[in-house]
């Protein structure tokens, strides 16, 4: 049974999209801190596979609304009780004390947002190379990724004005955002992220593609069409 206190100091926030196969073992890892008391919130963005159902047993709530990640997370806040929110893809499993790393750095009132080191898991042998060029890249500009578990106090977050509407490079805007509030707070966790996708298209392909799209955004590309070329309408 899920126990909570008096408030929820925690809430996570899952945007999904077509994650049948994996979604009860993702919703499986977050009971040991829904029991602690944290709150997970599935936020389905037009699953055709039955994705939404399969999540009712394993979340406080189960949302559904238009597909993006931004929407979908900032639908997921909207509903959210925790005074502290994560945000968490349904292919990355937190460290077992996810909850309690995060409320100790947060005790801080100085720190208003953070996110953990990721590890990629899989068979390629350049997926452990990749996690730490994006580790270090993360702590030398204070910009992060969704694949890190960006986790923010939440009025930090209203302040800020929430996620951009973006259709991809929405958590790197959100990273500008939150930067007005001091850099990030960068936990070693690490978060494992799955490899599906470096795997699927080829590390070095993915590569290339990411920086091709990454400096076509910061030269003012439309999302939209670089969402477009990054996986076709695939939000």
């Amino acid at each position: 049974m899920h126990v909570t206190g008096p408030a929820v100091r925690l809430s996570v926030v899952m945007p999904v999209l077509n994650e049948a196969p994996a979604i009860e073992a993702a919703l499986a890892r977050l009971q040991p801190p829904r029991r602690r008391g944290a709150e997970v919130i599935v936020v389905d963005g037009g699953s055709r596979d039955g994705t939404g159902a399969l999540a009712e047993p394993h979340a406080d709530r189960v949302l559904r609304c238009a597909p993006g990640r931004a929407v979908q997370m900032n639908a997921g806040v909207a509903a959210a009780k925790g005074e502290t929110l994560l945000f968490l893809h349904a292919d990355c499993r937190l460290p077992d004390d996810a909850d309690r790393m995060i409320a100790e750095v947060l005790d801080d009132p100085a720190r208003h947002w953070g996110r953990f080191d990721v590890a990629i898991e899989g068979r390629h042998p350049l997926l452990p190379v990749i996690a730490w060029f994006m580790n270090r890249r993360s702590r030398l500009t204070g910009i992060c990724t969704g694949d890190q578990g960006i986790f923010v106090r939440a009025a930090t977050f209203r302040a800020c004005g929430g996620y951009p509407p973006l259709a991809l490079m929405e958590d790197l805007a959100f990273s500008k955002r939150l930067k007005a509030y001091g850099r990030p707070a960068a936990l070693a966790g690490p978060i494992v992220a799955s490899g599906r996708r470096w795997e699927k298209r080829g590390a070095l392909r993915t590569i290339l593609l990411m920086w091709r799209l990454r400096f076509a955004y910061f030269l003012g590309a439309d999302p939209r069409k670089l969402a477009a070329i990054y996986d076709g309408p695939r939000r």
